[in-house]
């Protein structure tokens, strides 16, 4: 291009998707019961929609101040669980107000204070993980208590009606209450 009886050169940089961003937005719904993927952006428009389309993600706004992040994962979360991640300062606010915050990087001591949780190494990887390690986790928890009080609601019927002593049944609640803590360790 000539400039001023000049040549000058335009540069056109964009930021390429994470190593394995695709088949992880593909594998969303299906493995984690994900109806709907956002990319939220402070961005310019064709940055993000090059984005959003380069890994499969629908829906997207960009050039989002931190405020208008924060009120697009709060009308989100007043609809369904969301899980929002974010890498700056700027993701902070919306980050709270998310169901689950992660944050992605060390980059900023306010984004790793917002977060509900940080991966360390920003990999999408390690947020399949984390995903997984969390829906483990709730089952394992979940199987613990509900089995607990069910076993203790039985104890309770026998010692109701006479087939379970006192004593017989403080060991029997204690016996529930090491199964169910085992079953969570």
């Amino acid at each position: 291009m000539l400039v001023d009886d000049t040549y000058a050169a335009t540069f056109r940089f964009r930021d390429e998707p994470r190593p394995g961003a695709g088949p992880f937005v593909s594998h969303l719904p299906g493995r984690h019961g994900i109806t709907t993927t956002m990319l939220i952006s402070g961005d310019r428009e064709s940055e993000v929609r090059y984005l959003a389309d380069r890994v499969g993600i629908d829906v997207v706004h960009a050039e989002c101040s931190p405020e208008a992040k924060l009120e697009i994962v709060r009308a989100e979360t007043a609809r369904r669980r969301t899980l929002f991640l974010g890498d700056g300062v700027n993701d902070a606010p919306a980050m709270t107000a998310a169901t689950v915050g992660v944050a992605f990087g060390r980059n900023s001591d306010i984004t790793a204070e917002a977060a509900a949780a940080v991966v360390l190494d920003s990999s999408l990887e390690r947020l399949d993980e984390l995903i997984h390690i969390g829906a483990r986790m709730r089952r394992i928890a979940l199987q613990s208590a509900l089995g607990g009080m069910g076993l203790a609601l039985v104890g309770m019927g026998l010692a109701a009606f006479g087939w379970l002593t006192t004593v017989a049944g403080a060991i029997a609640q204690e016996v529930i209450d090491l199964g169910a803590i085992l079953n969570s360790a």
